[in-house]
Protein backbone atom coordinates (compact mmCIF):
# COMPACT_ATOMS: atom_id res chain seq x y z
CA UNK A 1 0.00 0.00 0.00
CA UNK A 2 1.79 3.16 -1.01
CA UNK A 3 1.23 6.43 -1.97
CA UNK A 4 -2.31 6.36 -1.35
CA UNK A 5 -2.99 3.66 -3.41
CA UNK A 6 -4.55 -0.06 -2.69
CA UNK A 7 -4.17 -2.95 -4.55
CA UNK A 8 -6.46 -5.71 -3.87
CA UNK A 9 -5.06 -8.91 -5.05
CA UNK A 10 -6.89 -12.95 -4.51
CA UNK A 11 -9.75 -12.75 -2.44
CA UNK A 12 -12.87 -15.13 -2.44
CA UNK A 13 -16.19 -14.77 -0.40
CA UNK A 14 -17.42 -17.35 2.00
CA UNK A 15 -21.35 -17.21 2.14
CA UNK A 16 -24.21 -19.59 3.24
CA UNK A 17 -27.61 -19.81 2.50
CA UNK A 18 -29.29 -19.12 5.63
CA UNK A 19 -27.43 -18.50 9.56
CA UNK A 20 -26.22 -21.76 11.13
CA UNK A 21 -25.43 -23.53 8.05
CA UNK A 22 -21.56 -24.22 8.83
CA UNK A 23 -20.48 -20.86 7.03
CA UNK A 24 -18.19 -19.80 10.24
CA UNK A 25 -16.99 -23.62 9.98
CA UNK A 26 -15.82 -23.26 6.59
CA UNK A 27 -14.59 -20.31 6.56
CA UNK A 28 -12.60 -20.19 9.55
CA UNK A 29 -11.42 -24.28 8.47
CA UNK A 30 -10.34 -22.83 5.35
CA UNK A 31 -8.53 -20.10 6.93
CA UNK A 32 -6.69 -22.49 9.57
CA UNK A 33 -5.68 -25.14 6.79
CA UNK A 34 -4.46 -22.58 4.47
CA UNK A 35 -2.47 -21.49 7.16
CA UNK A 36 -1.00 -24.78 7.77
CA UNK A 37 0.16 -25.29 4.56
CA UNK A 38 2.36 -22.00 3.70
CA UNK A 39 -0.27 -19.89 2.39
CA UNK A 40 0.07 -16.30 4.25
CA UNK A 41 -4.22 -15.59 5.16
CA UNK A 42 -5.74 -12.70 5.64
CA UNK A 43 -9.57 -12.56 6.94
CA UNK A 44 -12.54 -10.44 7.16
CA UNK A 45 -16.13 -10.46 8.33
CA UNK A 46 -19.09 -8.75 6.16
CA UNK A 47 -20.78 -6.91 8.91
CA UNK A 48 -20.37 -5.51 12.32
CA UNK A 49 -19.93 -9.33 14.53
CA UNK A 50 -16.92 -9.43 17.06
CA UNK A 51 -16.98 -12.88 18.10
CA UNK A 52 -15.94 -14.50 14.57
CA UNK A 53 -13.22 -12.21 13.41
CA UNK A 54 -11.42 -12.99 16.75
CA UNK A 55 -11.39 -17.20 15.86
CA UNK A 56 -9.85 -15.47 12.37
CA UNK A 57 -7.24 -13.88 13.95
CA UNK A 58 -6.21 -16.93 15.98
CA UNK A 59 -6.75 -19.26 12.73
CA UNK A 60 -4.60 -16.62 10.60
CA UNK A 61 -2.15 -14.76 13.03
CA UNK A 62 -3.41 -11.34 11.54
CA UNK A 63 -6.20 -9.05 13.09
CA UNK A 64 -9.47 -10.19 12.09
CA UNK A 65 -10.73 -7.21 10.13
CA UNK A 66 -14.95 -5.99 9.36
CA UNK A 67 -16.19 -4.95 6.24
CA UNK A 68 -19.70 -3.32 7.08
CA UNK A 69 -20.85 -1.38 4.06
CA UNK A 70 -23.89 0.35 6.93
CA UNK A 71 -21.50 1.60 9.36
CA UNK A 72 -18.28 2.77 6.82
CA UNK A 73 -19.99 3.26 3.63
CA UNK A 74 -19.74 1.39 0.28
CA UNK A 75 -16.89 3.71 -0.79
CA UNK A 76 -14.78 1.99 1.43
CA UNK A 77 -15.09 -1.77 1.25
CA UNK A 78 -12.23 -1.95 -1.20
CA UNK A 79 -9.53 0.06 0.82
CA UNK A 80 -10.43 -1.68 3.91
CA UNK A 81 -10.16 -5.15 2.02
CA UNK A 82 -6.82 -4.39 0.74
CA UNK A 83 -5.99 -3.23 4.35
CA UNK A 84 -6.98 -6.25 5.27
CA UNK A 85 -5.11 -8.36 3.09
CA UNK A 86 -1.83 -6.82 2.48
CA UNK A 87 1.48 -8.55 2.66
CA UNK A 88 -1.59 -12.26 2.89
CA UNK A 89 -1.31 -14.54 -0.70
CA UNK A 90 -5.08 -14.99 -0.50
CA UNK A 91 -8.10 -12.83 1.55
CA UNK A 92 -10.99 -14.89 2.94
CA UNK A 93 -14.03 -12.94 3.63
CA UNK A 94 -16.75 -14.90 6.09
CA UNK A 95 -19.96 -13.73 4.99
CA UNK A 96 -22.97 -12.65 7.52
CA UNK A 97 -26.73 -14.86 7.79
CA UNK A 98 -27.41 -16.16 4.40
CA UNK A 99 -25.76 -14.92 0.97
CA UNK A 100 -28.37 -12.03 0.69
CA UNK A 101 -30.19 -10.83 3.61
CA UNK A 102 -29.09 -7.36 4.35
CA UNK A 103 -29.70 -4.47 6.28
CA UNK A 104 -33.67 -3.15 6.60
CA UNK A 105 -32.72 0.16 8.08
CA UNK A 106 -31.52 2.73 5.51
CA UNK A 107 -28.26 4.36 6.01
CA UNK A 108 -29.48 8.10 4.85
CA UNK A 109 -33.49 8.67 6.31
CA UNK A 110 -36.00 8.96 3.81
CA UNK A 111 -34.10 6.64 1.12
CA UNK A 112 -34.93 2.74 0.51
CA UNK A 113 -31.70 0.96 0.83
CA UNK A 114 -30.70 -1.62 -1.68
CA UNK A 115 -32.59 -4.81 -0.82
CA UNK A 116 -29.61 -6.27 0.03
CA UNK A 117 -27.90 -3.50 1.52
CA UNK A 118 -24.44 -4.64 3.69
CA UNK A 119 -25.40 -8.08 2.49
CA UNK A 120 -22.60 -10.95 1.80
CA UNK A 121 -23.52 -10.45 -1.74
CA UNK A 122 -22.88 -6.69 -1.49
CA UNK A 123 -19.73 -6.97 -0.35
CA UNK A 124 -18.95 -9.70 -2.86
CA UNK A 125 -20.11 -7.37 -5.75
CA UNK A 126 -18.09 -4.45 -4.49
CA UNK A 127 -14.88 -6.58 -3.77
CA UNK A 128 -15.33 -8.09 -7.20
CA UNK A 129 -14.78 -11.13 -5.93
CA UNK A 130 -16.21 -14.89 -6.05
CA UNK A 131 -18.36 -16.59 -3.94
CA UNK A 132 -18.11 -20.29 -2.28
CA UNK A 133 -21.59 -21.28 -1.01
CA UNK A 134 -21.73 -23.39 1.96
CA UNK A 135 -24.95 -25.31 1.93
CA UNK A 136 -26.11 -27.61 4.85
CA UNK A 137 -27.39 -30.58 2.84
CA UNK A 138 -28.43 -32.68 5.63
CA UNK A 139 -31.67 -34.11 4.95
CA UNK A 140 -31.23 -33.20 0.62
CA UNK A 141 -30.58 -35.25 -2.21
CA UNK A 142 -31.03 -34.01 -5.75
CA UNK A 143 -33.13 -30.89 -3.89
CA UNK A 144 -29.49 -29.72 -3.52
CA UNK A 145 -29.14 -28.65 -7.27
CA UNK A 146 -32.52 -26.58 -6.34
CA UNK A 147 -31.09 -24.67 -3.91
CA UNK A 148 -27.62 -23.87 -5.48
CA UNK A 149 -29.48 -23.04 -9.21
CA UNK A 150 -31.22 -20.56 -7.32
CA UNK A 151 -28.45 -18.75 -5.45
CA UNK A 152 -26.22 -19.06 -8.55
CA UNK A 153 -29.17 -16.92 -10.71
CA UNK A 154 -30.65 -15.01 -8.29
CA UNK A 155 -28.61 -12.23 -9.17
CA UNK A 156 -26.55 -12.02 -12.13
CA UNK A 157 -23.77 -10.04 -10.91
CA UNK A 158 -22.69 -12.28 -8.00
CA UNK A 159 -20.35 -14.75 -9.21
CA UNK A 160 -20.74 -18.23 -7.63
CA UNK A 161 -17.19 -20.27 -8.00
CA UNK A 162 -18.00 -23.18 -5.82
CA UNK A 163 -19.97 -25.44 -2.95
CA UNK A 164 -18.87 -26.77 -0.10
CA UNK A 165 -21.36 -29.55 1.03
CA UNK A 166 -22.05 -29.25 4.84
CA UNK A 167 -23.16 -31.93 7.17
CA UNK A 168 -23.07 -34.75 4.98
CA UNK A 169 -24.52 -38.00 6.16
CA UNK A 170 -22.22 -40.71 4.63
CA UNK A 171 -20.10 -41.82 1.56
CA UNK A 172 -22.76 -42.50 -0.67
CA UNK A 173 -24.86 -39.26 0.29
CA UNK A 174 -22.06 -37.12 -0.81
CA UNK A 175 -22.14 -39.33 -4.02
CA UNK A 176 -25.39 -38.56 -4.10
CA UNK A 177 -24.65 -34.88 -3.81
CA UNK A 178 -22.03 -34.66 -6.58
CA UNK A 179 -24.18 -36.25 -9.04
CA UNK A 180 -27.08 -34.01 -8.11
CA UNK A 181 -24.88 -30.80 -8.53
CA UNK A 182 -22.89 -32.26 -12.13
CA UNK A 183 -25.33 -31.04 -14.54
CA UNK A 184 -25.32 -26.97 -13.17
CA UNK A 185 -21.63 -27.19 -13.78
CA UNK A 186 -20.92 -25.40 -10.30
CA UNK A 187 -17.43 -27.21 -8.80
CA UNK A 188 -18.29 -28.71 -5.53
CA UNK A 189 -14.79 -28.00 -3.70
CA UNK A 190 -15.50 -30.21 -0.83
CA UNK A 191 -17.72 -31.82 1.79
CA UNK A 192 -17.92 -32.15 5.57
CA UNK A 193 -19.38 -35.06 7.03
CA UNK A 194 -21.19 -34.77 10.30
CA UNK A 195 -18.82 -34.58 13.02
CA UNK A 196 -19.28 -33.55 16.89
CA UNK A 197 -15.92 -31.91 16.24
CA UNK A 198 -17.32 -29.49 14.04
CA UNK A 199 -19.41 -28.11 17.01
CA UNK A 200 -19.09 -25.09 18.17
CA UNK A 201 -20.20 -23.67 21.88
CA UNK A 202 -22.28 -21.11 21.76
CA UNK A 203 -24.01 -18.17 23.86
CA UNK A 204 -26.66 -16.08 23.23
CA UNK A 205 -24.31 -13.31 21.42
CA UNK A 206 -22.92 -16.34 19.23
CA UNK A 207 -19.65 -18.41 19.60
CA UNK A 208 -17.59 -17.46 22.76
CA UNK A 209 -15.16 -14.80 22.53
CA UNK A 210 -11.19 -16.37 21.78
CA UNK A 211 -10.59 -14.06 24.84
CA UNK A 212 -12.11 -16.41 26.89
CA UNK A 213 -10.34 -19.70 25.93
CA UNK A 214 -7.62 -18.97 23.79
CA UNK A 215 -6.00 -22.70 24.64
CA UNK A 216 -8.86 -24.23 24.21
CA UNK A 217 -10.14 -23.07 20.68
CA UNK A 218 -6.51 -23.20 19.66
CA UNK A 219 -7.06 -26.92 19.60
CA UNK A 220 -10.25 -26.62 18.34
CA UNK A 221 -9.02 -25.08 15.11
CA UNK A 222 -5.96 -27.31 14.74
CA UNK A 223 -8.66 -30.33 14.10
CA UNK A 224 -10.90 -28.00 12.29
CA UNK A 225 -7.66 -27.39 10.14
CA UNK A 226 -6.96 -30.93 9.87
CA UNK A 227 -10.54 -31.76 8.70
CA UNK A 228 -10.82 -29.03 5.97
CA UNK A 229 -7.46 -29.60 4.59
CA UNK A 230 -8.43 -33.61 3.61
CA UNK A 231 -12.54 -32.48 2.81
CA UNK A 232 -11.70 -29.49 1.10
CA UNK A 233 -9.33 -29.28 -2.08
CA UNK A 234 -7.40 -26.27 -0.93
CA UNK A 235 -5.56 -26.05 -4.53
CA UNK A 236 -8.95 -25.33 -6.26
CA UNK A 237 -9.67 -23.00 -3.48
CA UNK A 238 -6.47 -21.22 -4.12
CA UNK A 239 -7.00 -20.86 -7.67
CA UNK A 240 -10.56 -19.75 -7.36
CA UNK A 241 -9.22 -16.94 -5.14
CA UNK A 242 -6.83 -15.82 -7.39
CA UNK A 243 -9.22 -15.65 -10.40
CA UNK A 244 -10.78 -12.44 -8.94
CA UNK A 245 -10.04 -9.44 -10.83
CA UNK A 246 -6.80 -7.47 -9.77
CA UNK A 247 -7.91 -3.78 -8.04
CA UNK A 248 -6.23 -0.50 -7.90
CA UNK A 249 -8.55 1.27 -5.06
CA UNK A 250 -7.38 4.34 -2.65
CA UNK A 251 -5.79 3.48 0.74
CA UNK A 252 -8.64 3.31 3.10
CA UNK A 253 -8.78 6.65 5.16
CA UNK A 254 -6.60 7.29 8.04
CA UNK A 255 -6.23 9.76 10.58
CA UNK A 256 -3.92 12.39 11.09
CA UNK A 257 -1.52 12.76 14.30
CA UNK A 258 -3.40 15.21 16.32
CA UNK A 259 -1.78 15.36 19.81
CA UNK A 260 -0.34 13.18 22.04
CA UNK A 261 -2.68 11.15 24.68
CA UNK A 262 -1.97 7.89 26.63
CA UNK A 263 -5.55 5.61 26.66
CA UNK A 264 -6.33 3.16 29.08
CA UNK A 265 -7.65 0.40 26.57
CA UNK A 266 -9.81 -2.22 28.62
CA UNK A 267 -9.72 -5.98 27.72
CA UNK A 268 -9.07 -9.46 28.97
CA UNK A 269 -11.93 -11.66 28.88
CA UNK A 270 -14.81 -9.55 29.96
CA UNK A 271 -14.10 -6.76 27.26
CA UNK A 272 -13.06 -8.29 23.76
CA UNK A 273 -15.30 -6.43 21.86
CA UNK A 274 -12.57 -4.02 19.77
CA UNK A 275 -11.93 -2.85 16.43
CA UNK A 276 -8.58 -3.16 15.41
CA UNK A 277 -9.35 -0.42 12.70
CA UNK A 278 -10.84 1.67 15.86
CA UNK A 279 -7.48 1.16 17.39
CA UNK A 280 -5.03 1.59 14.66
CA UNK A 281 -6.30 5.08 14.12
CA UNK A 282 -6.44 6.07 17.80
CA UNK A 283 -2.66 5.46 17.57
CA UNK A 284 -2.32 7.25 14.13
CA UNK A 285 -4.19 10.14 15.49
CA UNK A 286 -1.28 9.95 18.27
CA UNK A 287 -2.67 8.15 21.25
CA UNK A 288 -0.42 5.61 23.48
CA UNK A 289 -2.92 2.28 23.91
CA UNK A 290 -2.05 1.37 27.48
CA UNK A 291 -4.36 -2.17 28.07
CA UNK A 292 -5.64 -2.90 31.41
CA UNK A 293 -8.29 -5.77 32.62
CA UNK A 294 -11.11 -4.44 34.47
CA UNK A 295 -11.42 -7.87 36.17
CA UNK A 296 -8.20 -7.94 37.48
CA UNK A 297 -6.05 -4.65 37.18
CA UNK A 298 -6.37 -2.72 40.54
CA UNK A 299 -5.95 0.57 39.02
CA UNK A 300 -6.35 2.58 35.45
CA UNK A 301 -2.50 2.65 33.94
CA UNK A 302 -0.58 5.32 35.13
CA UNK A 303 -0.44 8.57 33.22
CA UNK A 304 -4.18 7.84 31.67
CA UNK A 305 -5.11 10.80 29.79
CA UNK A 306 -8.47 9.11 28.31
CA UNK A 307 -10.46 5.26 28.68
CA UNK A 308 -12.01 3.60 25.71
CA UNK A 309 -14.29 0.95 27.23
CA UNK A 310 -16.19 -1.42 24.45
CA UNK A 311 -17.93 -4.33 24.79
CA UNK A 312 -17.93 -7.57 25.78
CA UNK A 313 -19.52 -10.01 28.25
CA UNK A 314 -19.68 -7.94 31.48
CA UNK A 315 -22.81 -10.07 32.50
CA UNK A 316 -20.75 -13.14 32.80
CA UNK A 317 -17.83 -11.59 34.29
CA UNK A 318 -20.11 -9.69 36.90
CA UNK A 319 -18.69 -10.62 40.16
CA UNK A 320 -15.43 -10.32 39.05
CA UNK A 321 -16.02 -7.00 38.06
CA UNK A 322 -17.97 -5.95 41.10
CA UNK A 323 -15.32 -7.51 43.56
CA UNK A 324 -12.30 -5.06 42.02
CA UNK A 325 -13.47 -2.24 44.11
CA UNK A 326 -10.27 -0.41 44.12
CA UNK A 327 -10.58 -0.36 40.43
CA UNK A 328 -14.20 0.74 40.28
CA UNK A 329 -13.31 3.65 42.83
CA UNK A 330 -10.47 4.92 40.31
CA UNK A 331 -12.58 4.85 37.56
CA UNK A 332 -15.68 6.41 39.41
CA UNK A 333 -13.07 9.04 40.70
CA UNK A 334 -11.19 9.79 37.47
CA UNK A 335 -14.32 9.68 35.24
CA UNK A 336 -16.11 12.55 37.57
CA UNK A 337 -12.90 14.42 37.67
CA UNK A 338 -13.54 14.56 34.07
CA UNK A 339 -11.18 11.62 32.26
CA UNK A 340 -11.77 11.77 28.57
CA UNK A 341 -13.97 8.48 28.31
CA UNK A 342 -15.87 6.48 25.12
CA UNK A 343 -17.79 3.63 26.69
CA UNK A 344 -19.50 1.24 24.47
CA UNK A 345 -22.11 -0.97 25.21
CA UNK A 346 -20.47 -3.54 27.99
CA UNK A 347 -18.22 -0.46 29.05
CA UNK A 348 -21.85 1.37 29.74
CA UNK A 349 -23.09 -1.16 31.71
CA UNK A 350 -19.51 -1.28 33.88
CA UNK A 351 -19.20 2.44 34.57
CA UNK A 352 -23.21 2.23 35.61
CA UNK A 353 -23.81 1.75 39.28
CA UNK A 354 -25.02 -1.83 39.25
CA UNK A 355 -25.57 -4.48 36.93
CA UNK A 356 -28.61 -7.01 38.13
CA UNK A 357 -27.45 -6.13 41.51
CA UNK A 358 -23.87 -6.39 41.23
CA UNK A 359 -22.25 -3.19 42.36
CA UNK A 360 -20.10 -1.20 39.51
CA UNK A 361 -18.20 1.63 38.62
CA UNK A 362 -21.00 4.18 39.44
CA UNK A 363 -19.95 7.00 37.24
CA UNK A 364 -23.12 6.76 35.37
CA UNK A 365 -26.19 7.62 37.58
CA UNK A 366 -27.84 4.37 35.82
CA UNK A 367 -28.30 1.04 36.73
CA UNK A 368 -28.11 -2.05 34.38
CA UNK A 369 -30.32 -5.28 34.14
CA UNK A 370 -30.37 -8.36 31.92
CA UNK A 371 -33.41 -9.67 30.12
CA UNK A 372 -34.48 -11.71 27.43
CA UNK A 373 -35.02 -9.09 24.61
CA UNK A 374 -32.42 -8.84 22.30
CA UNK A 375 -31.75 -5.23 21.17
CA UNK A 376 -30.61 -5.74 17.71
CA UNK A 377 -29.89 -3.46 14.48
CA UNK A 378 -28.06 -0.92 12.99
CA UNK A 379 -28.47 2.90 13.97
CA UNK A 380 -28.35 6.37 13.05
CA UNK A 381 -27.10 8.51 15.94
CA UNK A 382 -26.94 12.06 16.24
CA UNK A 383 -24.48 13.84 19.09
CA UNK A 384 -27.45 15.77 21.43
CA UNK A 385 -23.87 17.63 23.08
CA UNK A 386 -20.94 18.36 22.79
CA UNK A 387 -18.54 15.35 23.21
CA UNK A 388 -14.99 13.39 22.78
CA UNK A 389 -16.65 11.80 19.71
CA UNK A 390 -16.98 15.48 18.10
CA UNK A 391 -19.59 17.91 19.38
CA UNK A 392 -23.48 18.49 19.16
CA UNK A 393 -25.25 17.47 16.09
CA UNK A 394 -22.55 15.35 14.73
CA UNK A 395 -23.72 12.48 13.20
CA UNK A 396 -22.68 8.65 14.29
CA UNK A 397 -23.13 5.61 12.35
CA UNK A 398 -23.38 2.22 14.39
CA UNK A 399 -25.00 -0.96 15.65
CA UNK A 400 -26.36 -2.62 18.65
CA UNK A 401 -26.55 -6.04 20.13
CA UNK A 402 -27.40 -6.37 23.48
CA UNK A 403 -29.67 -8.29 25.96
CA UNK A 404 -29.76 -5.82 28.79
CA UNK A 405 -31.67 -2.28 29.45
CA UNK A 406 -29.88 0.45 31.27
CA UNK A 407 -32.91 2.53 33.67
CA UNK A 408 -32.63 5.39 33.26
CA UNK A 409 -31.64 4.97 29.91
CA UNK A 410 -30.05 8.80 29.24
CA UNK A 411 -30.23 11.86 26.94
CA UNK A 412 -27.32 11.84 25.30
CA UNK A 413 -28.10 10.62 21.53
CA UNK A 414 -30.56 10.73 19.16
CA UNK A 415 -30.60 7.32 17.76
CA UNK A 416 -32.97 6.05 14.70
CA UNK A 417 -33.40 2.74 13.91
CA UNK A 418 -35.33 0.21 11.70
CA UNK A 419 -38.55 0.64 13.90
CA UNK A 420 -38.47 4.06 14.98
CA UNK A 421 -36.64 6.93 16.95
CA UNK A 422 -35.14 6.86 20.70
CA UNK A 423 -33.00 8.80 22.91
CA UNK A 424 -30.32 7.17 25.00
CA UNK A 425 -27.05 7.28 26.03
CA UNK A 426 -24.84 9.93 28.01
CA UNK A 427 -22.58 12.74 26.47
CA UNK A 428 -20.69 15.79 27.70
CA UNK A 429 -17.39 17.28 26.72
CA UNK A 430 -15.36 14.72 28.67
CA UNK A 431 -17.57 11.30 28.13
CA UNK A 432 -19.83 9.76 25.78
CA UNK A 433 -21.38 6.37 26.62
CA UNK A 434 -23.93 4.35 24.80
CA UNK A 435 -24.98 1.22 23.30
CA UNK A 436 -23.99 1.89 20.44
CA UNK A 437 -21.12 0.34 18.43
CA UNK A 438 -19.13 2.30 16.10
CA UNK A 439 -16.34 1.38 13.60
CA UNK A 440 -14.44 4.21 12.02
CA UNK A 441 -12.74 2.81 9.43
CA UNK A 442 -14.72 5.36 7.02
CA UNK A 443 -14.73 8.09 9.51
CA UNK A 444 -11.27 8.65 10.94
CA UNK A 445 -11.84 12.08 12.02
CA UNK A 446 -13.83 10.71 15.11
CA UNK A 447 -10.36 8.82 16.65
CA UNK A 448 -9.15 12.70 15.69
CA UNK A 449 -11.21 14.15 17.95
CA UNK A 450 -11.07 11.90 20.62
CA UNK A 451 -7.66 12.02 20.85
CA UNK A 452 -7.45 15.99 20.66
CA UNK A 453 -9.77 15.64 23.95
CA UNK A 454 -7.76 13.37 25.86
CA UNK A 455 -4.17 15.27 25.16
CA UNK A 456 -3.44 17.43 27.90
CA UNK A 457 -3.12 21.26 27.36
CA UNK A 458 0.13 22.70 25.54
CA UNK A 459 0.89 18.51 24.16
CA UNK A 460 -1.29 19.09 20.98
CA UNK A 461 0.26 18.64 17.43
CA UNK A 462 -2.52 20.16 15.43
CA UNK A 463 -6.57 21.13 15.17
CA UNK A 464 -9.15 18.61 14.77
CA UNK A 465 -10.16 18.22 11.55
CA UNK A 466 -13.99 20.05 10.97
CA UNK A 467 -16.56 17.67 12.03
CA UNK A 468 -18.03 15.36 9.16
Amino acid sequence: MIAGVARLGPRLVVAGTASGVGKTTVATGLMAALRRRGTAVASAKVGPDFIDPGYHALATGRPGRNLDPWMCGEEAMAPLAARAAEGADVLVVEGVMGCFDGALTPRVEGEAPPVDLASTAHVARLLEAPVVLVVDAGGMSRSVAAVVQGYRDFDPQLRLGGVVLNRVGSAGHETALRAALAPLGVPVLGALHRDDALAWRDRHLGLVPVAEQPEQIRRSLDRLAGIVGASVDLDAVVRLAASAPALVTEAPPGARPMGRARVAVAGGPAFSFSYPDNLELLVSAGAELAPFDPCTDPALPEGATGLVAGGGFPEVFAGALADNRPLLDDVRRRVAAGLVTWAECGGLLWLSRSLDGNRLAGALPSDGHMTGRLSLGYRRATLRRDSPLGPGGTALWGHEFHYSDLAPAGDGLDLCGRHGRATAGWASPTLVASYLHLHLGGAPEVAERFVVAATPAGAGTGEARAPA
